[in-house]
C-alpha cells in the first residue's frame, strides 16, 4: 500500500526554520511529481512548492517564494521543504502529494485535485 509520511513540524518563533521530510514506501519519488500542499483552519487548501518528475524543475507559490525550498534524496527516496524566515501566516497542516502526470504543477503547483497519493500531514504552528 503507497504511503507518504510527512514529518518535521513543528512550533516555531517568527523568523525561524522548519524543515519537513515527505518519506514514500511503495513508490519511488523519482518517478512522481511531488508537491507540497497546506490548509491553513477555515482556508482551502493552497499549493506551497512542486518539484518536477524528469528535470527536478522548482515552483512556488508567491507567498513562500525566495523562503522555502523544496528538494528531492534520491538514495533515501525522501522529498524536503526548507522552510526559512516563517511567518505566522505559514501556520497550517502540510501535506505532501505526488502525482504521476504533470497536472499537479499547474496554477502553478496549486492543481491538488490532480494528486494521485497524499500523506496525512504535519502541523506548523509560527508564534509571534
Amino acid at each position: 500500500q503507497v504511503q507518504l509520511v510527512e514529518s518535521g513540524g513543528g512550533l516555531v518563533q517568527a523568523g525561524g526554520s522548519l524543515r519537513l521530510s515527505c518519506a514514500a514506501s511503495e513508490i519511488t519519488l523519482n518517478y512522481y511529481y511531488i508537491g507540497w500542499f497546506r490548509q491553513a483552519p477555515g482556508k482551502e487548501r493552497e499549493g506551497v512548492s512542486c518539484i518536477s518528475k524528469s528535470d527536478s524543475r522548482t515552483y512556488y507559490a508567491d507567498s513562500v517564494k525566495d523562503r522555502f525550498t523544496i528538494s528531492r534524496d534520491s538514495a533515501k527516496n525522501m522529498v524536503y521543504l526548507q522552510m526559512n524566515s516563517l511567518k505566522p501566516e505559514d501556520t497550517a497542516v502540510y501535506y505532501c502529494a505526488a502525482d504521476n502526470s504533470p497536472q499537479i504543477l499547474q496554477g502553478p503547483c496549486s492543481n491538488y485535485l490532480a494528486v494521485d497519493y497524499w500523506g496525512k500531514g504535519t502541523l506548523v504552528t509560527v508564534s509571534t
